[in-house]
């Protein structure tokens, strides 16, 4: 039987036409080209002679000479040892600061409990321009300018409240009947968070143990400031050594971006399975 135009079934509800279909194809595509394109060209470009960085070709001779430059000839290892060391700590305490305050704001109701939680969204609404000079000061006067406590305790001030705030939502999500089961076992408030509760919130963890790792491991402006003399420099701060008033390797910049970005790239390989659902969870109640 033939199927006319009179007779051929509707379109489904919210099902897209052939052309349609098509326009949403070529837009995807042309976005994920948009996205590889910096770093593959950046990629590309660490492998060219230095005297290549800025042709067109393809790496026509290619070479391992900037990547030997960087790691034999600079002080990368160091500037590497500083940002591991900070984003360490960093993330370590504030994955527990942003667990316990959102534990803490789920399971218990207290006297300035909103409050609280408004000042935690509010702190998120100030731009680096703005909190630099203060901080900056504050560090200055606490001795803790060049040493990595300062840039640590400032990391800090910026993941943590809105870890905190993502985090609550996520215990939101976890039956209040688990915490009360644990009681009855006899568990303390902590025992219950730390032995019931929080290996329930491992997709939770997993974003903020990622936002706080990648809040410390690429910010710029804070460690430029904050760090000076190549000995106590991050990888934020060492990246900028190679480009500046006077001088353009631009070949060592990009071999060093590309070793920077190694580590952030093995962190999200790793957390991945976890990013979705606790970035759906987290955000679903607050």
């Amino acid at each position: 039987m033939t199927v006319t135009a009179a007779t051929k079934p509707p379109r489904r509800r919210g099902e897209r036409s052939p052309l349609a279909s098509a326009g949403l194809h070529a837009t995807l595509l042309l976005a994920a080209v948009i996205a590889v394109f910096p770093p593959l060209w950046l990629l590309i470009t660490s492998f060219k002679p230095k005297n290549d960085a800025f042709t067109t070709d393809v790496v026509s001779h290619p070479t391992l000479a900037n990547y030997r430059h960087v790691l034999g000839d600079t002080s990368f290892p160091t500037w590497f040892g500083n940002s591991v060391l900070v984003v360490a700590v960093t993330t370590v305490v504030g994955v527990l600061l942003a667990a316990t305050t959102g534990y803490a704001l789920s399971r218990f109701r207290f006297p300035g409990m909103r409050p609280l939680l408004w000042l935690l969204l509010i702190t998120q609404m100030f731009p680096v321009a703005v909190l630099i000079v203060p901080l900056y000061n504050l560090m200055a006067g606490l001795g803790l300018l060049n040493q990595p406590g300062g840039l640590i305790i400032t990391y800090l001030t910026i993941a943590v409240p809105f870890c905190a705030w993502m985090m609550k939502g996520y215990f939101d999500t976890i039956p209040v009947e688990i915490d009360e089961a644990g009681r009855v076992d006899g568990l303390s408030p902590f025992g219950t968070f730390w032995r019931l509760v929080l290996p329930l919130a491992r997709p939770g963890l997993a974003v903020t143990g990622f936002y706080t790792f990648v809040t410390a491991w690429a910010e710029v402006a804070y460690a430029s400031a904050f760090m000076t003399g190549e000995e106590h420099l991050t990888l934020a701060g060492g990246l900028q050594t190679f480009v500046n008033q006077y001088t353009n390797d631009w070949g060592s910049m990009t071999a060093a971006a590309v070793l920077i970005a190694v580590p952030a790239t093995a962190v999200f390989a790793f957390a991945q399975r976890h990013l979705v659902a606790g970035l759906t969870a987290g955000t679903t109640k607050g």
